[in-house]
């Protein structure tokens, strides 16, 4: 592995990274939204990760046999996006709110402040170690450089 692949592995851990934190930040921005532009309720969204290059599931013998081959990392890339449909909606009784139904009840999207800001703590952290990685991969390519100019 040279070191423009640990350049290209490292960047895209960033790409999605902050990828990441931008969705969270529109979950949390959207936290009191009772509407959408399509009248629906906002629901929260989800990245979901996947190694780059894969063609999906293959065989264990598959898997170990281009692995000890040649080994080469490939990175980091976003699947998609979706809609967290799993977690329950927050109720709150408010009768004079507008988006209020017959009992009194007000529909917000199910954005848990607590989970996101965690989620956000983590993307934080995995962004972090990715620019700590380009940086020690900076480094060492700028010593090998160094070398091969003192000969």
């Amino acid at each position: 592995m040279g070191a423009f692949t640990a350049f290209d592995i490292s960047a895209s851990g960033l790409t999605a990274q902050r990828y990441r934190m931008d969705i969270i930040a529109e979950n949390v921005a959207n936290a009191n939204t009772t509407r959408t532009q399509d009248g629906d309720i906002y629901r929260r969204k989800v990245v979901v990760f996947a190694e780059k290059g894969t063609r999906g599931i293959d065989s264990f013998s598959s898997v170990l046999g281009s692995v000890t081959k040649n080994y080469a990392g490939k990175g980091v890339k976003v699947t998609r996006v979706f809609e967290d449909t799993k977690t329950p909606m927050n109720m709150v009784y408010d009768p004079s709110h507008p988006d209020a139904d017959e009992n009194g009840y007000v529909t917000y999207p199910n954005v848990n402040i607590i989970t996101e800001m965690t989620n956000l703590i983590d993307a934080s952290r995995a962004y972090e170690a990715n620019a700590t990685a380009f940086n020690a991969t900076k480094s060492m390519a700028q010593a090998g450089l160094q070398l091969g100019g003192n000969s």
